[in-house]
């Protein structure tokens, strides 16, 4: 009996889907936690225009490309290891780590600036870049055990909307910080911050419902049934022990399409935001940079549509008749295809149009919202055992598109004010987006593949949690 009313409460818990728990909690704390990180990945791109006002920061443009760029190079780095760390140690460790130290080196930055010029500053960055790089396989890994596959999409999506949060308030308040407390205090702030959440996120964070101290049995229950509806056997269910089949991820046609729209993403989203601002100035007469609100405004503009896409695939949810596989192209098509459409039109817009392009630029930026919902949450579908490493791996690839885009965009623009070289480098971008999504819609998949858990054994995957209960009680 007692048994029979424990499955009777998951039930209703997860029937009314919008109960706030503990998971809902744990995604909070993601959010902030990557509000400061971002907060601490973008604060030197604004601190150093401060800086360079200064007689002895009077730095040269490929000595400040190389301070801005120095963060990237680190967070490429740790982005496959971070993943197996994370499974080796939990995903909190790892967090905690990254951030920690990443924070110390924040507050430390202009002593470093001061002490070691642009050379120490770059090494801190470096490092700060590793620390980074640990974030995003983590939060995967962590995902993957307190979701539910149905809240997947909605709760991921809040948790990574921390990254635009983080952005716009640094973009927005660092002008006004360095004009009253100097250029430094950007720093100390933005890394005290990271030094309150970490405290903040060790006492409260968790690697998992099962560690979980603060979880209620029923909540418990609620994720660990919903997770074993969605696998063969109980054995799939995330673990630590099973080995990392590495092969198995470089011949998986659904992992290899993933990785293809993911680098397509970082591309096109990258060439928006280092490149667009150059091109407004030079050809559009538009310096966006110096107005901050203008910075800040795509950013805006993706927080709010994130916000809208979460809403509308609940709505899509309720749908039986809609698949998994079928949301997740939708939303994906949706953040490459509109992006890809709006970044060609943005080259035609003419000269005296500046407000056409500042509109098309935040839509641009803002609709790429809807890839959270995407192949971002994709690796979660295809392997909750490894989402954390397959992130790594498409995180590390596709960053390396994020060093390589400005590159070419050097060797193609040679005459800044020159439009029709402008708009090469947009074709290119639009074609990323189109090969890249549509790979993804034609070998893209949603369900567990069979390297999940190579060592399980297959079965029929109309069992339900009901049966694994009855299992488990049997075997008792």
């Amino acid at each position: 009996m007692p048994e029979s009313i424990g499955k009777v409460k998951n039930r209703r818990f997860e029937d009314e889907g919008s109960a706030f728990g503990e998971r809902h909690v744990q995604m909070f704390l993601l959010f902030f936690g990557l509000m400061v990180a971002f907060a601490m990945r973008v604060n030197l791109s604004v601190a150093i225009v401060a800086m360079t006002e200064l007689p002895e920061y009077n730095w040269s443009e490929q000595t400040k490309s190389l301070v801005l760029s120095s963060f990237f190079w680190g967070y490429v780095l740790t982005q496959v290891p971070a993943g197996v760390l994370a499974r080796k140690f939990g995903a909190k460790a790892t967090i905690l780590t990254g951030l920690s130290i990443c924070s110390i080196l924040n507050v430390l930055t202009p002593h470093c600036a001061k002490l070691g010029g642009w050379q120490l500053l770059c090494s801190a960055r470096l490092l700060e870049g590793i620390c980074q790089g640990v974030l995003y396989p983590s939060y995967h890994t962590l995902i993957s055990a307190w979701v539910p596959p149905r809240e997947r999409a909605s709760l991921g999506t809040y948790a990574y909307v921390g990254a635009q949060f983080g952005t716009i308030t640094m973009l927005a308040s660092s002008g006004l910080l360095a004009s009253m407390a100097g250029w430094s205090s950007i720093f100390y702030i933005s890394g005290g911050v990271g030094c309150l959440w970490v405290a903040v996120y060790f006492r409260r964070g968790s690697s998992s419902p099962r560690v979980s101290r603060c979880i209620s049995d029923e909540e418990r229950q609620l994720i660990e049934l919903t997770q074993a509806s969605e696998v063969a056997t109980k054995s799939e269910q995330p673990k630590e022990s099973i080995p990392t089949p590495w092969l198995s991820f470089f011949t998986s046609p659904p992992f290899l399409a993933l990785i293809a729209t993911h680098c397509a993403s970082t591309w096109g989203f990258w060439t928006l935001l280092t490149q667009i601002p150059s091109y407004m100035k030079n050809v559009l007469g538009k310096d966006i940079k110096a107005n901050a609100l203008l910075s800040a405004l795509p950013y805006a503009v993706m927080l709010v549509l994130s916000f809208f896409f979460v809403w509308v695939s609940k709505i899509l949810q309720r749908k039986d008749s809609i698949t998994l596989s079928f949301s997740r192209k939708t939303f994906n098509s949706i953040g490459q295809f509109i992006p890809m459409i709006l970044l060609v039109a943005l080259g035609y817009v003419p000269r005296d149009q500046d407000i056409l392009a500042v509109v098309l630029l935040s839509l641009t930026i803002g609709i790429s919202a809807a890839t959270n919902l995407g192949f971002m949450i994709n690796h979660i579908d295809l392997s909750p055992n490894f989402a954390g490493v397959l992130m790594g791996i498409s995180n590390c690839i596709a960053n390396v598109m994020s060093i390589i885009g400005p590159l070419l965009v050097g060797v193609l623009v040679t005459d800044k004010h020159n439009a029709n070289q402008w708009r090469l480098v947009f074709f290119i971008a639009a074609g990323f987006y189109l090969v890249g999504n549509g790979l993804f819609v034609l070998f893209g998949r949603a369900n567990i593949q069979h390297w999940n858990d190579p060592r399980a054994k297959s079965t029929r995957r109309s069992s339900t949690p009901q049966l694994e209960t009855q299992e488990k009680t049997e075997e008792a």
